[in-house]
């Protein structure tokens, strides 16, 4: 395999995973590793984070499992403080933080409301702020937001705070990779359509079917064009090439990968 982040340091935010699986974060760190990168895995739930970590370095990879709060900025510095004693340098980060509440404006509680905000949205803010000045003093890097195309449709079911916080995703990147363009520094969103992960699982499945798993997972499966939902590994792919070398000229995107979903809806 031909180690397309060789040397690279990539920080990966929630990169364990809610439930037995694969999410995307817990991919995307692994396929990291896999083409060279040194990764610090980090979430909320450490044994998640410690899992991925003891995948990576099964397979011979380095990696540093970190437990943040990344919605807190304490968290967040220490976070990238332990990147750089580990590493020394951060060449990638990848910002794949986020949770999905149901409700609309009216249904959802405030509580609910400033909760997504906070996990989504303030997470990559913060995130961002901390990595920038390190990658602006090295000459460069690379910055990989998931959002979804909950962002840039409407998916049938009213999550309103989820599709807000992705939209603001959206354009907090393009702002980014505009303001750092000239010092190197690129910055794209990956917009995921309908996957099948823990993540997707655990909150949508008492929506989608009253709590059949197997139910929900042929509901979506049924509305996507090719018959069936994309996976972690796929959101991981398009993180891979994002942060590669091979996407240098590519900054202020967003790459969808839905298998055709937001040609057949709301198109």
């Amino acid at each position: 395999m031909d180690p397309r982040l060789k040397e690279k340091v990539a920080i990966v935010t929630g990169a364990g995973s809610v439930g037995p699986g694969w999410g995307n974060g817990k991919a995307t760190a692994v396929l990291f590793a896999r083409h060279g990168a040194r990764v610090l895995a980090a979430d909320i739930n450490l044994a998640a984070a410690e899992e991925t970590r003891s995948i990576i370095e099964d397979e011979g990879g380095r990696c540093t499992a970190h437990e943040a709060d990344v919605s807190r900025g304490g968290d967040v510095e220490a976070m990238v403080e332990r990147c750089l004693a580990e590493y020394g340098r951060i060449d990638i980060l990848h910002n794949n933080v986020g949770i999905l509440e149901v409700g609309g404006c009216v249904e959802a509680s405030e509580e609910s409301w400033d909760r997504v905000n906070a996990v989504n949205l303030k997470s990559v803010f913060l995130t961002c702020k901390h990595v920038l000045p390190h990658m602006e003093r090295q000459g460069g890097g690379a910055i990989v937001n998931i959002s979804s195309v909950a962002g840039i449709r409407w998916l049938g079911v009213p999550y309103v705070s989820y599709s807000a916080t992705k939209g603001a995703v959206n354009q907090l990147t393009r702002s980014i990779a505009m303001q750092y363009a000239k010092k190197n520094i690129r910055a794209n969103a990956i917009l995921p359509g309908f996957m099948e992960t823990p993540m997707v699982v655990h909150s949508l499945s008492q929506t989608y079917s009253g709590g059949d798993v197997e139910k929900m997972v042929e509901i979506r499966n049924q509305l996507c064009p090719t018959g069936k939902m994309g996976d972690a590994w796929d959101v991981a792919h398009a993180a891979l090439y994002l942060a590669s070398d091979e996407a240098r000229y590519v900054t202020g995107a967003e790459l969808v990968v839905d298998g055709g979903l937001t040609c057949s809806i709301g198109a």
